[in-house]
């Protein structure tokens, strides 16, 4: 039986506080009644998650969490007292962020990434904010160009948008290469574009490669030019402050965009504007 993971377990009896389950080794945990359906019966097998509750003791819910162990998630706190911080993962019984395991003092109503693990103390589930414990700086198991999934999880203002890249690595987002809306807390597929020395992995958000990123830049200034009849008002000359302001890319990204669609004759750029043949 495996704390913080989802098991299927088989119903082997029925008592006054709910069924008790069992593993493959006959090892017992209770599903309390609020969680039992009118179909479980015995020799039933069920799915459901396993943790300790407040008095130490292995239960069962069918609950699903919005994070296992050895995993991170961008959890929201809903209170803070003296042991920590409270997040909701999706149980009745909140998840503890003790404040040994923040990086700052948490916040009522911010959410923060957390990494879910088991306490070596008291072998309760608990979170932690310490990402750099928990991320792995040797042997990447990743390459230039790979496809990777992406939690973003903190801005900076100098540098750009750090994520946990495949649930394993430190990445950054450069502020130069990120040409949409992008918020903490959200789900991406990126691109490692570099892995550097000291192991961490600079990211972007498109494809690797001249054809694939400008073909996709291209394609998305046609869409615009579309939805204002065929027309605007931005030419190769215009500042990077409008162009990432109408089209959402870098001035650079931009010019070889409309050189692209110049080429293959689908706009034409005028002194003032560029309009759809």
């Amino acid at each position: 039986m495996e704390l913080g993971k989802i098991n299927k377990l088989t119903a082997v009896r029925s008592t006054e506080p709910g069924f008790f389950l069992v593993d493959d080794d006959d090892n017992e945990v209770l599903l309390p009644n609020a969680y039992v359906t009118s179909d479980l019966e015995i020799g039933s097998e069920i799915e459901v998650f396993i943790y300790k509750d407040s008095e130490d003791r292995i239960v069962a819910t069918t609950e699903t969490p919005k994070v296992m162990i050895d995993q991170f998630a961008f959890l929201k706190v809903k209170d803070v007292n003296r042991y920590g911080a409270f997040m909701d993962w999706g149980l009745q019984k909140d998840l503890m962020v003790p404040f040994a395991e923040q990086r700052k003092k948490m916040e009522v109503g911010r959410s923060y990434v957390v990494f879910l693990l088991e306490d070596e103390v008291t072998h309760r589930l608990i979170g932690s904010n310490k990402i750099n414990d928990f991320v792995f700086y040797d042997e990447i198991d990743v390459k230039q160009g790979e496809k990777v999934d992406l939690l973003l999880y903190e801005y900076d203002h100098e540098y750009g948008m750090f994520a946990v890249v495949n649930n394993l690595y430190k990445g950054l987002i450069f502020k130069s290469n990120i040409h949409k809306m992008i918020h903490p807390g959200e789900k991406h597929t990126g691109y490692v574009k570099q892995i550097r020395n000291d192991g961490k992995l600079d990211i972007v958000l498109e494809p690797i490669g001249y054809e694939n990123n400008v073909a996709k830049d291209a394609k998305n200034i046609i869409a615009i030019l579309t939805e204002n009849n065929g027309i605007l008002a931005l030419t190769d000359k215009s500042s990077p402050d409008d162009i990432k302001r109408q089209v959402g890319l870098s001035k650079k990204a931009f010019k070889k965009a409309i050189g692209y669609l110049f080429k293959d004759k689908k706009i034409l750029i005028n002194n003032s504007d560029i309009r759809l043949v």
